[in-house]
């Protein structure tokens, strides 16, 4: 077999195998269900996932220091970095970001409430513009909030997970950033109120 003849089956494996393996993350029953994270509509095919800049970042140049633990979202790499406060532990993590630049915020901001197992209710600018969505959705598979939430000073704004795992990767929130439910548990027993918060 010549080298171009195994380059290109050397090619056509790895892409087999990337596009297998992305098709073994099927989404559960519950994730089909219309409430995917804060209420989205669904995700086109159009909408591209963003990890070509996904990377690990050192806290100097975006924070004084690490009191309390640091917190960094990238809006272009859609990623979320955590330094804790002794800089022991890093973690990078990949988010959901807003879907649009109105609906986008940077800046300065902190922990302000933790809560395991949330419940959700649509902001009134969510609800004017889907007045079809429910008032409230409980705790449980069906919450756009998935399993914990991380409350930021800003009114409405949040680090939380999904159910619905599309969403990673991508412009698809309302507004907060999303993380797969077992990286906010994580996030979670990491950070305490106090810590601190800087999208960029």
């Amino acid at each position: 077999m010549s080298r171009d003849a195994t380059t290109s089956l050397n090619r056509r494996l790895f892409l087999g195998a990337g596009a297998a393996a992305l098709g073994g993350l099927a989404l559960p029953a519950h994730a089909q269900f219309q409430n995917t994270t804060e209420m989205e509509t669904g995700i086109e095919g159009h909408v591209r996932r963003n990890m070509s800049s996904f990377r690990s970042l050192n806290w100097e140049p975006y924070f004084d220091n690490t009191r309390n633990g640091a917190i960094l979202v990238d809006l272009t790499s859609r990623a979320l970095h955590y330094w804790s406060e002794d800089r022991s532990i890093y973690r990078l993590y990949p988010s959901s970001v807003p879907i649009s630049e109105d609906l986008t915020r940077r800046g300065r901001t902190s922990v302000v409430h933790k809560v395991e197992g949330p419940s959700w209710r649509p902001t009134p600018a969510m609800k004017a513009r889907n007045p079809e969505w429910p008032d409230f959705v409980g705790p449980g598979p069906d919450n756009p909030m998935g399993t914990h939430a991380l409350h930021l000073s800003w009114t409405y704004y949040r680090i939380h997970g999904t159910h619905d795992t599309r969403k990673i990767g991508r412009r698809s929130s309302n507004g907060c950033i999303g993380l797969f439910n077992e990286h906010i548990a994580e996030l979670f027993s990491l950070t305490r109120v106090g810590t601190q918060v800087l999208l960029i």
